[in-house]
């Protein structure tokens, strides 16, 4: 019988590097060793190690930054166009598992502005929540909603580090449909790099939410934070029907 052929050298690098992440050895988000010491670690040449680091990252294994090395991917969340979901159940459809830890809950009177934006009577409670969202028990974002008490009054009640907003929303017959988004990049300040486990300065997105029931009554309002490295958003743009004649290409004749 004929000798089977050994597997090149760099499927062996990639094959022995995924296993150091997956069995924690790289934990996720952490850089690994410099191509020198990888390269003396396994006994290759550097072309050899580039080509098993070019496949993990086609993989999606890892990440390289220039100027700052190479690290092992963390979990992203990505917003599915044109959709309007949770939190958990985005995390459910990438396959993750979401947690929280509580950071604020309280229930106290809605100020002049917050009443007449919710269209609420003066002196009315509301319902205020923010949390620390991890993915994986990795730190992704912060996020804060306020939520007239009387939409929901059971929201105290519940346990915060798993409950959905969203999914207690809709069981109190107030579901959102429709939400106005907006999302603007900035640098962390301390608290946020401390909650976020992010260096001061560190890119983050910021996006602010006005949630609406098939009523259009506003029931939630929300800001979230999200770990730039952890987060994509994605949109459909459409472009309007004056603007495609515009720039619609002459007719061949």
């Amino acid at each position: 019988m004929a000798p089977t052929p050994k597997a090149p050298l760099h499927r062996r690098v990639y094959a022995e590097l995924a296993a150091g992440i997956a069995d924690g050895r790289f934990p996720r988000g952490s850089q690994l060793p410099t191509e020198r010491d990888l390269c003396r670690e396994f006994a290759v040449s550097r072309v050899t190690l580039r080509k098993a680091l070019a496949a993990l990252a086609s993989a999606g294994v890892i990440e390289a930054f220039q100027g700052r090395g190479t690290f092992v991917s963390t979990p992203r969340l990505a917003e599915p166009p044109n959709a309007l979901m949770s939190f958990s159940r985005l995390a459910e459809l990438g396959g993750l598992t979401a947690t929280a830890s509580v950071l604020v809950k309280l229930t106290r009177v809605a100020t002049i502005e917050e009443g007449e934006r919710f269209r609420i009577a003066p002196g009315s409670m509301l319902f205020e929540l923010e949390r620390r969202r991890l993915l994986d028990d990795l730190p992704v974002a912060i996020t804060r909603s306020i939520v007239p008490l009387a939409y929901a009054p059971h929201l105290p009640d519940l346990d915060w580090t798993s409950a959905s907003l969203y999914d207690e929303l809709a069981s109190a017959g107030c579901a959102p449909v429709r939400s106005d988004y907006t999302v603007e990049a900035q640098a962390a300040d301390h608290r946020l790099a401390l909650v976020l486990d992010l260096a001061f300065g560190a890119p983050v997105l910021i996006a602010a939410s006005s949630s609406y029931s098939l009523d259009d009554r506003l029931i939630e309002q929300s800001r979230l934070v999200y770990r730039g490295d952890r987060y994509r958003f994605r949109a459909t743009l459409t472009a309007q029907a004056g603007e495609v004649n515009a720039y619609a290409p002459p007719p061949i004749v």
